[in-house]
């Protein structure tokens, strides 16, 4: 499996590149999963629906199933801010790719989603973990990298980058948990 970030401030598109990444990469015959941190309390589940009424009761796991999707949802007893490699280690093993969109400071590799627009700073100088930089206006890149530049509109270009530099997103789980 290989497993990809995506990095910038709220604003600069990364939710709209993922999105548009997804069919890309399904057009090349490629499975994609995608783990997306949530800043906020967040649910997707209803009030009065059976499997909301079992984590109301106190659950600590709940998994709804159909025949066509499968849910599991996790009820921390204490918080606790889940590793982005605790959270690839949930997903099917037959995917071949996985998106990974938060996670600004975890130790994958990345592509840095950067808009001049948004007005906040760039972080591949300071991350040795950006591979790459997407953008709408290169020359707008406020610091010089020799870091590959990417068309933040074209999402099929981003999709053939990533495909092209695949052995670089080769994910290894056991280098994370030693």
């Amino acid at each position: 499996m290989k497993v990809v970030g995506f990095a910038g401030y709220s604003g600069s598109g990364k939710t709209t590149l993922v999105e548009q990444l997804i069919p890309a990469l399904k057009l090349r015959g490629l499975r994609v999963s995608v783990v997306k941190h949530a800043h906020h309390k967040f649910d997707i589940d209803h009030p009065g629906k059976d499997s909301w009424r079992h984590r109301e009761a106190g659950a600590f796991e709940v998994v709804i199933a159909s025949n066509r999707r499968l849910a599991l949802m996790r009820e921390f007893e204490q918080e606790h801010e889940p590793k982005v490699h605790e959270l690839i280690a949930e997903l099917y093993d037959g995917v071949d790719w996985v998106l990974v969109e938060g996670f600004k400071n975890s130790d994958l590799l990345k592509v840095e989603v950067w808009r001049a627009e948004v007005g906040k700073p760039v972080r591949y100088p300071e991350d040795a973990f950006i591979a790459a930089v997407a953008t709408d206006d290169a020359s707008r890149l406020p610091v010089p990298t020799g870091l590959d530049l990417l068309d933040l509109n074209d999402p099929d270009a981003v999709a053939g980058w990533l495909v092209a530099h695949g052995e670089r997103f080769e994910y290894s789980p056991e280098v994370y948990t030693a």
